[in-house]
């Protein structure tokens, strides 16, 4: 009889165990599949996964479709949905599914189930947050284009540094080009002035599909601006007369793994509808959970899962810019992830004058690579504020954004060239190509000087 009551008592405590964590708190889980038995599609048909854009960029670079672009197991998804969790978010690279409960025990039947290779947790949450964006239309300056006499205004130096100047007055904007901008927010980008003309193609949100994605962050508007802003004497971007999709990936009210599984999605999103060039001025270091920091060995491009992903996009037809990181002054000091991926740009930033900002955070990889790959302005760039006036804003986070918009201009003139060889060449027209080191990488690169290396590269 003691024994029953013991195990009664046992029985109780883990039901008001898991009855207070259902109540108080609601979980991630990152769901290792075994195969993609039962997708429903075929890589004989990838018009149905597919845009005919993303397809043609494909083919122009002689790029197949594969399995690993088949889309996660529906019959899975459905299996897993029929356990109790709710469906986050897939990765058909990875071949993983994001699940989210508040009861814990349901975590041990998703386990059980046969085509389950493994499980981690990637987040927790006390609350569900959402952005206080109300009356965020109000108090938009009004338009009067009266910043500088130059064409470029607050953008001028930061292009310049490049020669991008030179680039767009050969007639390559970035038309024709789709950039993905990922980021954690893109607030007012709808209504502020400067993005009048910015050719915003969709939005997509993976961190909280019902949110409004333009009642966000600011971080995303800032980095468009260095990007896709339009107003002559006021602020033009590197790449004016590209278009976009706008992708929210980040959460800014924590710092969880599931935000490198947001990035994967978000990523292979881009790629669906056919983007040719990724800016994400974002990078993972440092969680809430401290168990979850990132070790030195751990920057390989190989061992976070968003790093993978990362790896892969040079391989499906995109470049990727991608900020190396702020901790260049910090007990950090190096780059996160997804910076340290392969076949990527992985941006610094330095100063005007060309010197390196104190904050750029450091290579190498930790398997030996040039890291950064290159460098940018990213101390006091020029961006539109939240109201749509003039600032200055330091970071790798606008480094990267004013080089992608040159790097989708570089690949308009050079139609024909791969996602490979127009990094390539980026890297060669570096001012320390010859010399590159874990604090510059290859150096600012010369864009026009890029396109001339590459029209040799084109015959």
């Amino acid at each position: 009889m003691k024994h029953i009551i013991i195990l009664a008592l046992a029985c109780f405590s883990l039901h008001a165990l898991a009855q207070s964590e259902k109540s108080n708190s609601y979980y991630r889980y990152r769901v290792y599949l075994t195969d993609k038995h039962g997708t429903g599609y075929s890589t004989s048909h990838p018009e149905q996964f597919l845009s005919e854009r993303a397809l043609q960029r494909r083919k122009r670079q002689g790029i197949k479709v594969d399995e690993s672009d088949l889309p996660v197991s529906a019959t899975y998804i459905g299996q897993l949905r029929a356990q109790g969790v709710d469906i986050h978010t897939t990765s058909k690279w990875n071949n993983t599914v994001v699940v989210g409960t508040d009861d814990t025990l349901l975590i041990e039947k998703v386990k059980a189930l046969p085509f389950v290779s493994g499980i981690r947790k990637v987040a927790v949450y006390k609350s569900m947050n959402s952005a206080a964006g109300r009356n965020r239309k109000e108090n938009l300056r009004a338009v009067d284009n009266t910043y500088s006499a130059d064409s470029y205004g607050n953008a001028f130096t930061q292009i310049q540094q490049l020669n991008g100047i030179s680039l767009h007055g050969a007639g390559f904007r970035g038309e024709g080009m789709v950039i993905a901008v990922i980021d954690g927010g893109f607030f007012n980008a709808d209504v502020i002035p400067g993005f009048a003309h910015t050719k915003i193609l969709g939005t997509k949100d993976f961190v909280d599909p019902s949110a409004d994605i333009f009642a966000e962050s600011t971080h995303g508007m800032n980095v468009l601006s260095c990007i896709g802003a339009n107003e002559p004497g006021y602020q033009i971007g590197t790449a004016p007369e590209a278009s976009f999709w706008l992708i929210r990936s980040e959460d800014t009210y924590t710092e969880q793994l599931v935000e490198e599984d947001n990035w994967c999605a978000a990523v292979e999103f881009a790629d669906s509808v056919g983007a040719d060039v990724l800016n994400a001025s974002l990078g993972y270091y440092d969680f809430d959970n401290d168990d979850d920091d990132l070790k030195y060995d751990e920057i390989d491009g190989r061992t976070h899962i968003n790093s993978r992903s990362a790896s892969m996009l040079a391989a499906k037809g995109m470049i990727l810019c991608n900020s190396a990181g702020n901790e260049g002054g910090g007990r950090w000091g190096k780059i996160g992830t997804p910076a340290d991926a392969t076949d990527i740009l992985a941006v610094g930033a330095v100063q005007a004058n060309g010197e390196i900002a104190y904050f750029s955070s450091r290579g190498y990889s930790a398997d030996g690579r040039v890291k950064p790959d290159v460098v940018a302005m990213g101390q006091m760039s020029g961006v539109y504020s939240a109201k749509g006036g003039l600032t200055h804003s330091n970071g790798t986070s606008f480094s990267s954004p004013i080089l992608s918009g040159m790097v989708a201009c570089l690949w308009q003139a050079l139609p024909r060239l791969n996602a490979y060889q127009i990094m390539d060449i980026i890297r060669r027209s570096g001012d320390r190509y010859d010399n590159p080191d874990e604090t510059y990488g290859y150096g600012l690169p010369d864009f026009f000087k890029a396109y001339t290396i590459g029209l040799l590269y084109d015959k």
